[in-house]
């Protein structure tokens, strides 16, 4: 009986702790059922999502899957529209006085007509290459025939894109240009069809060309795309900088759709950025490039290579490394806000068909809204003498990029390297073409950084890449996009720039140094051989070594079309030129 009365007390205090400790255990499944909710699902992956996963807006930011980006461009430590120390250089393609007017040196029993190849930016560069040819020749050059049944498949001649008569008077003292062919015994004389390497230089030419010339009399030569060698003489590579830009000039109806179009643009903003998106199924397929889209993917760019039986499987990833693959249209929005452009930056798009259609693009638009392209801001009607004719369309793109205050592309495409150097030309426009060696990596990884030290990694990876004076060393590259030989620096604006950063530095020692830097030295960050994509292909003597190296050169084995080689398949560089 007395144990039973100690025990008493004992169970009357757990009696009264009961409710309590029931109350708390309740608190913490409530606090736990909560914290649960908020809680990431656990299917989230810190991977590159698929396309189909897009970004959303808020009022203040727009997210991403784990790392926030500002609608404005933040701070920049440059003038997002401008390049600097662009004041001292400019265009200089001026004949130097030994360069003998073609009259003293057109030989008149010589003609060199030319067949060109692939897309309009493509043939362009044929043009371009096939006066200087006919100069190195001492030929009269008929007016270049454009390609009218590759992938293209447009039927535009020289004189619907061109302003012909405009084109042979402007190069009249340079070399004799003809519409065509003379007459020979009451027919059109029949030329003599061939081809020559890819970079074929000054001897080249003479050795292969001229014989059939002193024979024949006329030469056609055909699929003529990037038969010049990147390195000439001076007054040769001056020669073709008056031909891209000044001989070159579009005719008045597309010019004056063109500057409508532009127009149009500066009236929605004071500044704009022009966008050259390739994103195509067949340029995606070609690329051998994987975007994350899973089977889907994977099953319809794998039908599209079937279409050539020659095209090479690449690794995607190996691909992705070495910097061939286009940024998608995101990752170009990711870059351009990293740069410095907010969302209020209004943005013009050339593109052609974009796979994924308006699912690609939506992470675009959600990052830029003011999104325009010639199909919106011109009517059907007005642009119907040019809807059916790609070269003509491409054009029209080709004028709207060229006076953006900012051309950006994805792709290392022919339209992209032309507009490159004649940005260069034309004042040093900003000009960005991505480092996509480099960016790759920060754009599989974005989502385990914070906003902040991706646009650090941007800006950084981007020094040599934004159209900036000397960024890239005379004759590296295709001489389309880095015509060095034509661009002259102003020695004298920049001397006085100089005296007026001393006197500014005098009233104001704190900002010496800074205003000195950016006048008396030109920025040379400068591309890295390992950054730049290695796009080129050797000149005509490293080529003709190398093959004879291996056994396969014979001298003669690339000189005359073989019309068993003729086939129906488009040649991949057609589709991936523009």
């Amino acid at each position: 009986m007395s144990f039973q009365r100690r025990r008493y007390p004992y169970y009357n205090r757990l009696r009264r702790l009961l409710p309590l400790v029931f109350a708390v255990s309740l608190s913490l499944l409530i606090l736990f059922a909560f914290l649960s909710f908020l809680a990431p699902h656990p299917g989230d992956s810190d991977r590159l999502p698929p396309r189909v996963r897009h970004t959303s807006i808020n009022s203040d930011t727009i997210k991403t899957a784990a790392f926030r980006v500002p609608r404005d461009g933040g701070r920049s430590d440059r003038d997002v529209w401008r390049s600097r120390n662009a004041d001292f250089f400019y265009g200089c393609s001026n004949a130097t006085s030994k360069f003998s007017n073609s009259k003293a040196v057109t030989r008149n029993d010589r003609y060199l007509a030319i067949a060109t190849s692939g897309g309009l930016n493509q043939q362009r560069t044929g043009i371009v290459d096939a006066v200087v040819a006919a100069r190195i020749l001492n030929a009269t050059l008929v007016v270049p025939k454009l390609d009218q049944k590759s992938y293209w498949k447009d039927a535009s001649d020289f004189s619907h894109i061109f302003d012909v008569d405009w084109f042979m008077s402007f190069l009249s003292e340079d070399v004799r240009i003809i519409k065509q062919l003379p007459q020979k015994g009451g027919r059109t004389w029949s030329p003599s069809r061939m081809r020559v390497p890819r970079k074929c230089n000054e001897r080249c030419y003479i050795n292969r060309v001229l014989p059939v010339l002193h024979k024949r009399h006329a030469v056609q030569l055909n699929k003529f795309d990037y038969r010049l060698s990147n390195k000439l003489s001076d007054d040769l590579q001056k020669l073709r900088c008056r031909v891209n830009y000044h001989a070159l000039k579009f005719t008045d109806p597309i010019l004056k759709m063109g500057n409508e179009l532009v127009r149009r643009m500066r009236l929605r903003s004071k500044h704009f950025i022009a966008l050259h998106l390739r994103f195509e199924p067949d340029m995606l397929a070609f690329s051998g490039c994987y975007y994350g889209g899973g089977d889907k993917e994977r099953r319809e760019l794998a039908a599209i290579r079937r279409r050539w039986k020659t095209l090479h499987i690449n690794n995607p990833e190996k691909q992705r490394r070495q910097g061939r693959c286009p940024l998608t249209p995101e990752e170009v929005g990711l870059m351009l806000r990293a740069l410095g452009y907010g969302s209020d930056v209004h943005i013009y798009v050339a593109s052609g068909e974009v796979y994924g259609g308006e699912e690609s693009l939506a992470p675009l638009k959600a990052l830029f809204p003011h999104f325009y392209s010639k199909d919106t801001i011109a009517t059907k009607e007005e642009l119907e003498p040019f809807s059916s004719y790609s070269s003509r369309m491409a054009a029209l793109d080709f004028l709207v990029c060229d006076e953006s205050d900012v051309f950006v592309t994805n792709n290392n495409g022919n339209m992209a390297k032309i507009l490159a150097g004649r940005r260069r030309y034309f004042g040093h426009k900003p000009t960005v073409r991505p480092n996509a060696k480099k960016l790759y990596r920060l754009f599989l990884n974005k989502e385990n950084t914070t906003w902040e030290e991706f646009t650090s990694r941007v800006r950084s990876f981007q020094r040599g890449f934004m159209g900036e004076p000397k960024e890239v060393r005379a004759g590296r590259g295709e001489f389309h996009e880095n015509p060095s030989t034509c661009i002259c620096e102003d020695t004298e604006a920049k001397a006085k720039a100089q005296i007026e950063s001393r006197k500014l530095g005098k009233k104001n020692k704190s900002t010496n140094k800074d205003a000195a830097a950016a006048v008396t030295t030109v920025p040379n960050d400068g591309q890295s051989e390992e950054d730049e994509p290695d796009w080129s292909e050797p000149d005509y003597e490293e080529e003709q070594s190398d093959l004879q190296d291996r056994g396969l050169y014979n001298g003669t084995s690339l000189d005359y079309d073989d019309p068993s080689s003729t086939s129906d398949e488009p040649e991949l560089e057609e589709m991936l030129s523009d």
